[in-house]
């Protein structure tokens, strides 16, 4: 398939040939007839892309501060790598997408094969999209119109917030795609209507669709326009759909409506507001959320979770279908919007005619190839290169943010060979396949499993999926590197154990697959240093291991049980497994404690103290807190021993007190073990030793998994 991605380091608008996604549970796969570039938030896309890094810098103020508070914390060197990094994900462009059904995940059988669906898809010719973000096609609504809807849909909704009823007067403040949708949509409501803009030949347009209309660039006054629209009363509404940095739209929206007003927020404008215009008149002021009710809710977008009718009566897939029923009956018309039309394969000339001709409003890109050159799910990114029998040859599962930003990078610093790089939808797995040198980019696991070439398998993909593909891998044989957790239930941690006996009982004397957690840190340079010097110490030693986690959302997919397992299972692994490296013994015991008493607070397993005792009498309790502040160091490791103790600050500064010969190992760039880790791996590989024992895999597995279960009893 291909699909258009906008670089927003360069600037350039790229279209990329990928594999096609395979369809899943709750989703549609689609073949791409039509879709419609979304004039005002695409232009600001590639306007932004193209900008320099300070004036991407001055229009993300919010991002600046978070910058700033990583740089007191991680440093500048790691900064700047993660912001390049961030800036190097290409953004896939587009959410108006109309096409035909191909295939149907279990769970969304509401749509049969065949079907013409209109979705939030981006522009690409196969589109992977959920059920709750599709609606069917009247017969009575061409392809073209029909791409309009998601649009007309987010103006739809803040309709809706302005609750409008016949005879009212609204004003609505730009009257651009979205605006003009509007204006008809409040029309058909039975409302009267002004519009605002500088733009003449728009305007002209909202004229066309019923609507008075104010030009401020002539000199007109858009409170006075208004006051003398709703005949000196004042308006009843004002909807913006403008796109712009000033205050001015909400400003001249309050002083133009009437006592009890209404005023919704489409677009994206400046927020300083005047109390007294508000305050005087009791206006009602809301900003709408996109298409309407299920937006960024996961539970109802990607799980297919619909809301109860007589409840939620519109939520986004309603507002669909109410916008296609208004133009199959026509009194919603979208014909006079088109106003230009590419072949999408000339995508970088539509997005030219955005950035340069500002009066293109509906722009369309037309969808021809074959469905046969649609469906590959595999392509070549460069030559296979010549392996060596014994080199390990990775296949890698997952393109996510760390996999491409760390683990990838730290594996291809070890020396590795890439193979094939698997995702659920393409398109990332070819963009950072092609940077670091991969043979192909694939949506087909098993494919890359059963593969003779691929000896090595890595997987960085959510955690609800580590354990099955852990097993399957070990069941074909392939050497596996799986990041943490290894798994979230404990019955999934005996099905790897098993796959892994299996696994070697199989390969005899031979030596079978290897086996690793990315348990990073201990492979750190300053925590192997704590290492060699703890090794002289013969007593039990204690720890305080502190990890600053930052909260995280209540919805955030790794609070969920069943997809990331709590962050107790997904993150704080890693400080289980490195007690247990840094003490050297076995885990005897665990407790834990988390904060109660929190009715304001969703989550309390994040805010937890867990205290481990190991066989040689060595005790230390790891505090993983949630409620901190950004600018203190997220991790802080100290080591209580012999009369001395290591503190270690977020992988940077490391003290010795009382340590004979030793007083500190700094760095000037944060190293938290990961190239470390994947060197390790590979050597394991080539030596047949294990670089952490496949037993202390299991322990602290296991010991992980007890302490949430503890955490969540209490």
């Amino acid at each position: 398939m291909k699909q258009i991605l906008q670089d927003m380091s360069s600037g350039e608008t790229i279209v990329v040939n990928a594999p096609a996604p395979a369809v899943s549970r709750d989703h549609l796969l689609v073949h791409t007839t039509v879709s419609l570039i979304s004039a005002g938030t695409e232009r600001m896309l590639v306007d932004f892309g193209r900008a320099s890094l300070i004036d991407k810098a001055r229009q993300q103020p919010d991002k600046v501060r978070q910058v700033l508070a990583k740089v007191q914390t991680d440093g500048l060197a790691t900064t700047l790598e993660a912001v390049r990094s961030k800036l190097a994900q290409p953004l896939p462009l587009g959410y108006c997408n109309v096409g035909v059904v191909t295939e149907v995940g279990s769970g969304a059988e509401a749509f049969t094969v065949g079907d013409r669906v209109v979705s939030n898809g981006p522009h690409a010719d196969v589109v992977k999209v959920p059920k709750n973000l599709s609606a069917r096609i009247p017969d009575g609504v061409s392809d073209d119109a029909a791409s309009f809807t998601v649009v007309a849909s987010i103006g739809l909704q803040g309709i809706r917030l302005a609750a409008p009823t016949l005879g009212e007067a609204f004003v609505v403040t730009g009257a651009g795609l979205i605006g003009l949708l509007t204006v008809q949509l409040l029309r058909a409501h039975g409302c009267r209507v002004l519009a605002i803009d500088f733009d003449d030949t728009k305007l002209a347009l909202a004229r066309q669709y019923g609507a008075d209309t104010c030009n401020p660039a002539k000199g007109e006054d858009p409170v006075a326009a208004g006051m003398a629209f709703s005949r000196g009363q004042g308006v009843d509404g004002v909807i913006i759909t403008a796109s712009t940095v000033s205050s001015d739209p909400v400003t001249q929206a309050a002083r133009m409506s009437r006592k009890r007003g209404r005023i919704v927020l489409v677009g994206v404008t400046g927020l300083e507001l005047s109390r007294a215009d508000f305050y005087e008149k009791e206006l009602s002021f809301q900003v709408s959320c996109s298409y309407g009710p299920g937006r960024y809710d996961a539970a109802y977008e990607a799980q297919g979770r619909d809301y109860p009718f007589a409840f939620v009566r519109w939520t986004e897939q309603r507002n669909f279908e109410a916008v296609l029923d208004m133009m199959a009956s026509g009194r919603l018309d979208v014909s006079a919007l088109i106003t230009h039309r590419f072949a999408f394969e000339d995508a970088p000339k539509a997005y030219q005619t955005l950035t340069e001709d500002r009066s293109g409003i509906g722009i369309l890109l037309n969808y021809s190839a074959p469905a046969s050159v649609r469906s590959i799910r595999s392509v070549s990114l460069a030559d296979a290169p010549k392996y060596q029998g014994s080199q390990p040859v990775l296949g890698v599962v997952g393109a996510g943010n760390y996999a491409s930003r760390m683990l990838i990078p730290a594996f291809k610093a070890a020396g590795a060979a890439f193979h094939s790089i698997v995702t659920a939808g393409g398109t990332s797995g070819v963009v950072q396949g092609g940077k670091v040198g991969f043979a192909e980019a694939t949506t087909d696991v098993d494919a890359m499993m059963a593969n003779p070439s691929v000896n090595t398998v890595v997987i960085a993909t959510r955690h609800d999926s580590h354990a099955s593909l852990v097993s399957k891998a070990l069941a074909a044989g392939r050497h596996v590197f799986v990041e943490k957790p290894l798994a979230i239930r404990l019955d999934e941690i005996d099905a790897v154990r098993q796959a892994w006996e299996a696994a070697h009982r199989s390969a005899g004397a031979s030596g079978g697959p290897q086996l690793m957690v990315g348990f990073n840190r201990r492979f750190s340079p300053q925590v192997q240093k704590m290492k060699s010097l703890l090794a002289s110490v013969s007593e039990p030693k204690s720890f305080i291991l502190t990890m600053n986690a930052g909260a995280i959302p209540a919805n955030h997919w790794t609070q969920d049980l069943d997809a990331g397992g709590g962050r107790i299972v997904g993150e704080a692994c890693h400080f289980i497994d490195l007690m247990r490296f840094l003490a050297g013994s076995p885990i005897v015991s665990v407790q834990a404690r988390c904060m109660g008493g929190l009715p304001a607070a969703a989550v309390a397993e994040d805010k937890a103290s867990i205290t481990l005792g190991f066989e040689d009498g060595s005790f230390g309790t790891i505090l993983y807190l949630a409620n901190g502040a950004a600018s203190f160091p997220k991790e802080r490791i100290e080591v209580f021993a012999a009369g001395r103790v290591l503190q270690l600050d977020n992988f940077r500064k490391l003290r010795g007190y009382g340590w004979p010969g030793f007083t500190k190992m700094n760095l000037w760039k944060q190293d938290k073990g990961q190239a470390g880790c994947a060197a390790a791996f590979l050597k394991a590989i080539e030596t047949r030793t294990s670089a952490i024992p496949p037993q202390e895999i299991f322990e602290v597995a296991r010991v992980t998994i007890e302490a949430d279960r503890l955490l969540r009893e209490q």
